[in-house]
């Protein structure tokens, strides 16, 4: 940790290329140009697509250079860092030709991490993060703690570090996009300016947390070795004194945990008594710290729906616990959070019909989670693009638990394929290509009947129709709402 502050001059004459300008890309050239660094914002869209990030840096001595990435930008003479958007590819060549010509890279969750003066709690997983995150954080405000949340959802800190105490905590969903660049191997051979040198090694946060390892982002990543070395970044370089938190449960991750022992070690488990972390017995959320167990909830007050939110729950108690947050906070939070935004999110109930929104659901195992969470007959609105990930599970459960399956995007005719393949059955679900997530929920609309559930689960990301996850969900929610409307 470090307790320096950014003046305005912190970053004098210090070259900065931010790499992707939108959410994260726009607070990063903010904070550096606040502080005076000379930045320079390239994007591969080209201005009229990035309008409204652009006038939201007005005023600020920041250059653009969009519609593609110009070498020029890679002169150690006039560049000193290159500050990467996570969605940026780092085996594009123009970051290539950065590595080598020794050009620093990095993230804006790194220089947070890096430079908070509050301890950084760490979760990632390939599932169960973003819930896991918001518990995490609510359960150490509730405990009295000044949190700030951040990483891969809301705001990018970087804009709140000067706010950030010694006594905060910081809790950071991290991706494995985000985690490339905490390896040591990033930066081996990078030029580092004095004020940047940290970001050159190897790091982990003070609290470091595996979920689950599952094929997912392999259309990046390529194999599940290159994606699970991504994530081990989280506590690789974990400090003795520092604790790290495993998923039991899951083989991936428990096999990472296995290695790791400098740190001290937690885990949670649904199947199984743990020694340290949080374990579910007897229908009760255990927590267990040297031998002493304290009952947290009743799973059954659990308000979340499905097994999946009882692990984020267990992974919680032992992530928040390891922070300082205390049992009856936990308990609080467990048994009173419903849910955020696009996460199983019940977003209207109309004539007996619940619609519900899970736009975060961009694998086949989100959506196989999804599936299980509910026993009421089920209208599945899935498709999106597809991250080269397997079907099989997916579709058998499509098969098994639906009364249709409504498909939309780019991934459409491979999931149409996927269920075809499944072993037929007489009460097979009729299953529709749909083209549109408009058109699917339209159609949901008139095969929907009192008792059923309107599922919005993809299994794919939304790339191809949409900026992000949060978008798509939204537009469902408003495609829902105006249905429902026309109808009254």
């Amino acid at each position: 940790m470090t307790t320096q502050t950014f003046t305005a001059t912190a970053f004098a004459g210090l070259g900065v290329v931010v790499v992707g300008l939108a959410r994260e890309g726009s607070a990063v050239a903010r904070f550096f140009a606040e502080r005076g660094a000379r930045v320079t914002v390239t994007d591969a869209q080209p201005a009229a697509k990035l309008q409204a990030w652009i006038d939201s840096l007005a005023g600020l001595p920041i250059e653009f250079a969009l519609g593609a990435h110009p070498d020029t930008l890679l002169n150690p003479r006039r560049t000193d860092v290159l500050v990467v958007s996570p969605g940026v590819p780092p085996h594009i060549p123009f970051l290539q030709r950065a590595r080598q010509r020794k050009l620093l890279l990095t993230t804006e969750s790194r220089i947070l991490s890096q430079f908070s003066p509050a301890p950084v709690i760490g979760i990632t997983g390939s599932s169960g993060k973003t819930t896991t995150t918001t518990l995490t954080g609510k359960m150490l405000a509730e405990s009295g703690f000044t949190t700030h949340v951040g990483g891969n959802i809301g705001t990018p800190l970087i804009s709140r570090l000067d706010d950030i105490r010694p006594g905060d905590r910081v809790v950071l969903e991290l991706s494995s996009f985000q985690l490339e660049y905490f390896h040591a191997e990033m930066n081996a051979d990078a030029h580092c300016p004095p004020e940047l040198s940290p970001l050159k090694t190897g790091f982990s946060p003070h609290i470091g947390a595996i979920l689950n390892i599952t094929p997912n982002h392999l259309d990046r990543h390529k194999t599940m070795t290159a994606y699970t070395a991504a994530k081990r970044a989280i506590v690789a370089y974990i400090d003795a004194g520092d604790t790290a938190i495993f998923g039991w449960d899951d083989s991936g991750a428990r096999a990472i945990g296995a290695e790791t022992t400098r740190p001290a070690v937690r885990w949670f488990s649904a199947k199984n008594r743990v020694e340290n972390g949080a374990f579910l017995a007897d229908g009760q959320i255990v927590l267990v710290e040297n031998g002493v167990h304290t009952p947290i909830c009743r799973a059954e007050d659990i308000r979340l729906p499905g097994a999946h939110n009882r692990l984020n729950v267990l992974a919680a108690v032992a992530i928040a616990r390891s922070a300082g947050a205390t049992p009856a906070a936990m308990a609080k939070v467990a048994t009173e959070f419903s849910g955020v935004p696009h996460r199983l999110e019940i977003v209207a109930e109309r004539n007996g019909v619940t619609f519900i929104n899970d736009s975060i659901a961009t694998s086949p195992e989100r959506l196989i989670a999804a599936l299980k969470s509910f026993s009421a007959p089920i209208i599945l609105l899935a498709g999106g693009k597809d991250k080269d990930l397997p079907w099989a599970d997916a579709a058998k459960l499509m098969v098994e638990r639906t009364k249709a399956v409504l498909l939309f995007g780019a991934a459409q005719d491979l999931i149409a394929d996927a269920i075809a393949a499944t072993e037929h059955r007489a009460d097979m679900p009729p299953v529709e290509k749909c083209g549109s997530l408009a058109a699917a929920v339209a159609r949901a609309r008139q095969i929907a009947r009192p008792g059923d559930i309107v599922l919005l689960s993809p299994g794919g990301t939304s790339y191809d129709a949409y900026h992000d996850f949060a978008a798509r969900g939204k537009h469902f929610v408003e495609l829902v709402n105006e249905r429902i409307a026309n109808d009254e």
